[in-house]
């Protein structure tokens, strides 16, 4: 009987927040946001808040964020 506690073979799930897509952590691209622009974190090395984009979302991505500066 397997542990149903272990966290083996477990993979992260994020969204990707122009078009809301859920996939796996390592296909999505991380970046953060700092007043200078966005960062990328491809080596997810920075302890902060990180958010996820698709790689085909790159186009889409200078709309989320004149749309999330507004609120």
């Amino acid at each position: 009987m397997p542990n149903m506690n272990s966290k083996a073979g477990y993979i992260p799930i994020r969204s990707c927040v122009v078009c809301k897509k859920r996939s796996a952590q390592t296909a999505l691209l991380p970046f953060f946001l700092l007043p200078a622009g966005i960062i990328y974190d491809l080596a997810r090395k920075i302890n902060t808040r990180h958010y996820y984009h698709c790689p085909a979302c790159l186009a889409g991505l200078p709309k989320w964020r004149k749309k999330r500066a507004k609120n």
